[in-house]
């Protein structure tokens, strides 16, 4: 298990999933002022597209967006910000979408081999 200071250290990837979608003129506001709040926080994005391809289970998402942040902390202070809420508000007009938090070694002690990929 790992302590409170080392969990600030873990990076924190945010998966931003458009699961609906009937305006999708807000994107032309959102995105500009999503990615500032996002680099403001010291988030960047490692993927965002809407060429994605389900291997296994229900249909994917219309578009999906994977963000990067130093840490939990970080992910969080981002998605609870002012400036990234004003721009939620502008998607939630023309979307709905799901947001899931993830802990860089959230599963790592579950499964060994996965504690060991960035040593390869």
């Amino acid at each position: 298990m790992t302590d409170d200071a080392e969990r600030k250290r873990m990076k924190a990837f945010v998966i931003a999933e458009r699961l609906k979608e009937w305006d999708t003129s807000v994107f032309a506001t959102y995105g500009p002022l999503a990615a500032a709040s996002i680099a403001k926080f010291g988030g960047r994005y490692l993927a965002l597209s809407t060429a994605i391809v389900s291997l296994e289970g229900p249909s994917p998402p219309l578009a999906i967006g994977v963000i990067e942040f130093p840490s939990v902390e970080q992910a969080r202070n981002w998605y609870a910000s002012n400036e990234y809420q004003d721009a939620a508000l502008i998607r939630r007009s023309g979307a709905e979408n799901r947001f899931i938090l993830v802990a860089e070694d959230a599963a790592a002690h579950l499964v060994p081999q996965l504690a060991q990929v960035d040593d390869e």
